[in-house]
């Protein structure tokens, strides 16, 4: 799925996926305690769908829509 890079940008769309081929270091690694910073649960908005990504008790993700 390719979406411009920013909403008034005229550069070319790009990639929001990695491909099994993809390059190390081509992808941005982010932690799930930066994301979720002290909470429970996030909120993220990809292509106009919210989802939640959740930390379980037992320290497993959830993301549902």
């Amino acid at each position: 799925m390719t979406q411009p890079s920013h909403p008034d940008s005229t550069e070319p769309a790009r990639q929001f996926h990695a491909s099994p081929g993809t390059p190390p270091g081509s992808v941005r690694t982010l932690s799930s305690a930066d994301l979720l910073d002290g909470r429970h649960a996030v909120e993220i908005e990809h292509l106009g769908t919210r989802y939640v990504l959740r930390a379980t008790r037992s320290g497993k993700l959830i993301l549902t829509k």
